[in-house]
């Protein structure tokens, strides 16, 4: 489990095929510190386990089943990514619930600069924009952010100056490709809504009044 409060970036020493999947070996930096094998990280927004630890590099296996749902698959030597160890049972919660399991890809559409803050609009497939509300939170290749607008196209964010300053993000661009998990609170209720609809669409009074809900209000 994450908060989606990024901790640094870390570097990409190189990345290979392995049966199907990929490996690929990071530089964490000061995020290695307390790090063990078999320890979750937060890998631009993906639960990886570290395999191997040396100093601090780390090397990960990502399954085909993450290469298909993320851009893992493109990951290339000297690049950056954003990184965050999984969250202590002791620690703040300044984030969302995160679970670092990407639900697909995104695309940055437009970037606007409002000073030394950034507004991000950002287009993904309607599956994932039927998960988002307005006002609720995302996480965008690990960073928990608030959804400021919603449309059926896409969706923006607003970043602050410390965020930019210390994740990927003050290196986007037009066009770059972002993992995208979206709220497991709302996937939960989107999820009892649609099992308890009639097929017209509507909500069944008789589920809504076991849940507590009276149709006189």
């Amino acid at each position: 489990m994450f908060t989606g409060i990024v901790e640094q970036t870390g570097l990409v020493r190189g990345t290979r095929p392995r049966g199907g999947g990929l490996q690929v070996e990071i530089d964490l930096g000061a995020a290695a510190e307390g790090t063990r094998v078999g320890d979750s990280l937060s890998v631009n927004g993906v639960c990886l386990t570290v395999t191997a630890l040396q100093n601090t590099m780390a090397v990960f296996d990502v399954s085909p089943e993450t290469l298909r749902r993320s851009t893992l698959k493109t990951l290339r030597s000297g690049q950056k990514v954003n990184l965050e160890r999984a969250m202590r049972a002791d620690g703040r919660f300044g984030g969302h619930f995160v679970q670092g399991h990407v639900d697909g890809i995104g695309r940055i559409a437009e970037i606007r600069r409002r000073g030394d803050f950034a507004e991000f609009r950002i287009e993904a497939p309607g599956p994932l924009l039927e998960q988002m509300v307005e006002k609720g939170s995302v996480a965008v290749d690990g960073i928990s952010l608030t959804i400021a607008s919603l449309d059926e196209k896409g969706f923006t964010v607003a970043l602050i100056p410390a965020t930019l300053a210390q994740t990927t993000w003050k290196e986007s661009k037009t066009g770059d490709e972002v993992n995208i998990e979206t709220d497991i609170l709302v996937k939960i209720v989107r999820n009892l809504l649609h099992k308890t609809a009639r097929p017209s669409g509507t909500l069944d009074p008789e589920v809504l009044r076991s849940w507590g809900y009276s149709p006189n209000g």
